[in-house]
């Protein structure tokens, strides 16, 4: 299904009923928008892994401009600005109140531009293996894809995050193949890359030289989060360090931010540690 949002139109999927049955009424769920990594990925690479909160909250997946099955729009607007400012704009057209958003890694980013350029918007926030602000530890990152993936994806890692190089469509072909397994604790099922419709151009877009993943900085914006926040990160985690996540944590609101570290897990907390980071997300979502 495609939605019209500030004159691109986006794909979107939904998964679990918003109303369902209870007694003599239909009780009203909440809707949980999922925003997903990136850029330049779709909506798919968070399923089926996520799939699980379908059984207490509808869940609405959307692709980015520029993402997925959603239209491009013009290069200028492949921002985090415009991209938090589509989250609200999409829930106005589909009349979405109050909602849940949960952004992982890139996704992340984007619902936190969202929350804190529309402060009083979402209900609440749950952040996954994500950062506030870009180029950050990246010696850090750089001794984590060498400790998981031996000197050549040590060496990968260090022309992206300290030359600026490696942004090319051959370079990202030898980071899918040399360094995003090491994203993983556990083996990635194949058919996911498979069956994820990948978008390029957004990615060497967003990470040029000069590029907004190196530039971008929030925190002078999140003390304008006003909902409860979840932060979860993986302490193995080699993309974004739970470093980031601790440092999120800290800049948010104390007495609405809830941070939980999962140790030996990496950048993908969920199919990592599937039993427990249900548990906290249900359980945060319940309260």
């Amino acid at each position: 299904m495609h939605v019209l949002v500030n004159g691109v139109r986006l794909f979107f999927d939904v998964e679990g009923a918003g109303l369902v049955p209870d007694g003599a009424a239909m009780r009203e769920r909440p809707t949980l928008l999922m925003l997903h990594g990136g850029p330049g990925a779709d909506h798919s690479i968070l399923r089926p892994d996520y799939s699980g909160l379908a059984e207490i909250a509808q869940m609405i997946y959307f692709d980015h401009r520029g993402n997925g099955r959603s239209e491009d729009g013009s290069r200028e607007g492949w921002t985090l600005a415009q991209w938090g400012d589509d989250v609200r704009a999409f829930c106005d057209a589909l009349s979405i109140r109050d909602p849940l958003v949960l952004g992982a890694s890139f996704g992340g980013m984007v619902a936190l531009a969202y929350a804190t350029r529309h402060p009083a918007h979402p209900s609440k926030l749950i952040l996954i293996s994500t950062e506030a602000a870009g180029g950050s530890h990246r010696e850090r990152r750089v001794a984590l894809f060498e400790r998981f993936g031996g000197p050549e994806a040590g060496a990968l890692a260090r022309r992206r995050f300290f030359e600026l190089q490696g942004h090319d469509a051959a370079s990202l072909e030898a980071w899918r193949r040399l360094a995003l397994p090491h994203y993983f604790r556990n083996p990635r099922d194949p058919a996911a890359a498979r069956r994820a419709v990948s978008r390029g151009e957004v990615l060497q877009w967003f990470t040029r030289q000069g590029g907004e993943s190196q530039t971008f900085d929030l925190f002078p914006d999140l003390h304008r989060i006003r909902c409860p926040t979840l932060v979860m990160g993986g302490e193995d985690d080699p993309i974004h360090p739970i470093e980031s996540q601790a440092e999120l944590a800290a800049a948010l609101p104390e007495h609405l931010v809830q941070f939980e570290r999962f140790v030996g897990c990496r950048h993908a907390v969920v199919p990592d540690a599937p039993e427990r980071a249900f548990a906290v997300m249900r359980d945060f979502i319940a309260r």
